[in-house]
Parts: C-alpha cells; structure tokens; sequence
C-alpha cells in the first residue's frame, strides 16, 4: 500500500502555507517525496478560487484591517471561501493515477474522494453529510435549510500531483461568513460541527478521523 504521510503544524499563516504546498507538490511530482496530507488550521483570511468575484468580497479594505482579515487568490477552483482558527484545512500533496494513455487523471473523481472523506467523518458524530448536485463541498440539512459545513476546492498540476484541498468548520467562528458571500452561492448557509452538536468539538479527535477516512477512501497507508 502507498504511504501517505501526515503533517499536523497547528496553525500557519496562509501565505507560509500555500508556499509549503507549491514546494511539496514539486517534490512530489519529482518523486522526492511521498503523498502528504497537511492538516491545519489558519488565522482569519478570505481566498479567492479562479471562479472568484470580486463582489462577493462583502467587506472595505478598512473593515478587513479591523477585523485582522487577510485575502489572497491562490491558484485553486471555486469561488471565495473563509479560513480561520477552529477550522480544520486540509490540503492533500498527492500523485493521482493516470487513466489513460493520453495521461490524463481524474479531477472529478477525486473530488468526490474528498467528499467521501468529509461525510465518513461527519457520520462518526452522528450527522448526515451529503453532495449537491452541481456544487462542490459537503452540505447538511438544517432547520434553516441546507448549509456548508465544508468547502472544496482543489488545483491539480501537470504532473497529476494535488494541491489545496477542503476546509472543514469545526468551532468555527461563523460570524466571519457574512463578510463573504460564500462560493458565490446566496441562497445557501455555512454551519459547523459546534452549531450542529452545540458544544466544542475537540479537534484532534476530528483530525484523527479526517487521516483514517482519507486513508480508507484513497487506499493510503498514513504515517506521522
């Protein structure tokens, strides 16, 4: 079985993060290194995907400097989304298998692996994830309709090597969505496992799921 190795660097500033996973992913595709998963948290800051509108960005330059928000465009699909403490990213630096004789890997398919992943963990407490056709992410039905708890969004290089990847809300701090209109999508909320459960949710206990179910769903052996 492949190794997968697991890399659990607490939080790291986004910047710091995405040129990790740009040196990691060329390691990779160099065959340097093994499939990675970085698993992270990150303090507050909105991104935009290749599919971002500027106006979904709710917030002025001077009510993001008070609040300690910082935005970046990296180079992943989707729309804009949030990241901050209590929040666990995960950004899988792993080689996809190629599918044909003209080498082409399957994005798709590996997406919906990640969905896979995110519904296996929510299941281990208990909660019903689910896709939606026509949109990324893993959803749950709320009495206020269905809402995100994880955004998905993910870039694969010419090497079929992966990079970004999904963000789950764990405690998250909610409030900072309505700066954004997240992924673009108006008619839909974000929730979290601490709105759903009502109470903290310790995160090694999430994370430590996150590694068995991604280690299950893509037949990886994860290593510390």
């Amino acid at each position: 079985m492949t190794i997968c190795e697991v890399r659990l660097p607490g939080q790291v500033p986004y910047r710091d993060a995405w040129d990790w996973q740009n040196t990691l992913a060329t390691a990779r595709g160099q065959g340097d290194i093994p499939d990675t998963l970085l698993l992270l948290e990150h303090p507050h800051t909105y991104t935009f995907g290749s599919s971002g509108h500027d106006e979904n960005l709710l917030l002025s330059p001077d009510e993001l400097a008070a609040r300690g928000i910082t935005v970046f465009r990296p180079d992943r699909g989707g729309d804009v989304t949030y990241h901050g403490p209590g929040q666990l990213v995960g950004y899988p630096i792993i080689a996809l298998p190629r599918q044909d004789k003209r080498l082409r890997v399957d994005v798709v398919g590996y997406v919906r692996g990640l969905e896979t992943v995110i519904i296996r963990t929510l299941a281990d407490y208990k909660l019903t994830g689910q896709p939606i056709a026509g949109l990324t992410g893993v959803w749950v039905d709320t009495p206020l309709g269905m809402a995100k708890i994880c955004a998905i969004g993910v870039k694969v290089n010419v090497r079929g090597v992966t990079k970004h990847g999904f963000a789950l809300n764990v405690n998250t701090n909610l409030s900072y969505f309505d700066g954004i209109i997240p992924c673009g999508i108006r008619d839909k909320g974000v929730t979290s496992l601490v709105a759903l459960l009502g109470q903290p949710v310790p995160m090694p206990g999430v994370i430590e799921r996150v590694i068995a179910h991604f280690g299950e769903v893509f037949g990886l052996e994860m290593v510390r």
